[in-house]
């Protein structure tokens, strides 16, 4: 039998997470309310407050994270052996009616893992502020490169649903606590070839501002997008598996780092000596990085054209992997 389960993880939305609660459908079997260390008890307000008996409340004596909270949630989701677990926020900025769109493909088959879209249509972005529009445009592109999901977009956006057997063969240990776990969840999928699917919906700002600070992102998320991205580059084209792409990495990376290197050795001496460099020598320096440029745009188009296109939902018996 198919069950749906949905988890809220609860950090100060008290004002709002009644309204949600009371417009979740009842064909949701379950909901996993985590508050995360609430300072406005999210949690105990709930539990005063509301009579749904599906309502199970988890309490993180200290904030731990958006990221831990839905980790909490999910595994509570597995235990219970729910077929289907959606995510949302507490905040009130996540329109329910989209939940239908967002679970039939799961339960179908046809995706492991639906997730919101705000920008398939400039009229979807009107409420979305500019300095978050910004934001999630710059780490869509970014998010592509380290997921190898290069169709899908706007990877922050929390309004996801799972299927509970992919769920099963993530490392929910090792993702990410903080903000940078909906990109994370995005790479761990990847590793297990996942078929991920985007669903258009409009952007909703009526009640709270993100805590979400741009500057924290562009300083803190570049380092763990690099480390996600060699080790997808280097689990999915040299651990399983070795074709035309990891021989196009190796050329590619190979020539541009001695183009790199060579060049300004030259360059440096030609200061120091005040002689300049002879033409021979930069051309020496300027093809190699070229053609490694090239041979690198190669191995990204090979890479663009392989995303996941089966869900693996209807074959998963795997076990926990460990990257």
């Amino acid at each position: 039998m198919e069950t749906l389960a949905i988890v809220i993880p609860c950090y100060k939305v008290r004002d709002h997470i009644l309204r949600v609660l009371n417009n979740v459908p009842d064909n949701i079997d379950k909901i996993y309310l985590i508050d995360d260390g609430c300072p406005e008890k999210t949690g105990e307000f709930v539990s005063e407050q509301s009579q749904d008996p599906r309502i199970e409340i988890v309490y993180h004596p200290q904030n731990r994270g958006v990221g831990a909270a839905v980790v909490t949630g999910y595994e509570k989701a597995l235990k219970d052996n729910h077929t289907c677990i959606i995510k949302i926020d507490g905040d009130d900025q996540m329109d329910l009616s989209y939940l239908p769109r967002m679970i039939k493909p799961v339960l179908d088959g046809r995706a492991d893992y639906v997730k919101g879209n705000r920008f398939f249509s400039p009229d979807m972005l009107r409420s979305m502020p500019a300095p978050r529009l910004f934001g999630n445009a710059c780490l869509s592109f970014i998010n592509k490169l380290t997921s190898g999901y290069w169709n899908i977009m706007d990877p922050t956006n929390g309004y996801t649903a799972i299927h509970g057997a992919v769920l099963k063969t993530l490392p929910l240990h090792k993702i990410d606590n903080g903000y940078f776990f909906e990109s994370d969840m995005l790479y761990q999928l990847s590793l297990v070839r996942a078929k991920v699917l985007d669903i258009p919906m409009a952007s909703k700002y009526d009640h709270t501002d993100s805590s979400l600070s741009i500057p924290h992102v562009f300083f803190t998320f570049p380092l763990k997008y690099m480390k996600r991205f060699l080790k997808r580059i280097f689990y999915n084209y040299f651990l399983r598996d070795f074709n035309l792409a990891s021989l196009l990495f190796i050329a590619g990376t190979s020539l541009l780092l001695f183009g790199i290197v060579f060049g300004a050795w030259h360059w440096i001496d030609s200061i120091v000596t005040g002689v300049p460099a002879t033409s021979g020598t930069v051309m020496l320096a300027a093809f190699p990085s070229l053609l490694g440029i090239q041979f690198l745009l190669s191995a990204l188009s090979y890479d663009v054209s392989h995303v996941p296109q089966q869900a693996i939902s209807p074959f998963t018996s795997y076990h926990h992997t460990n990257t």
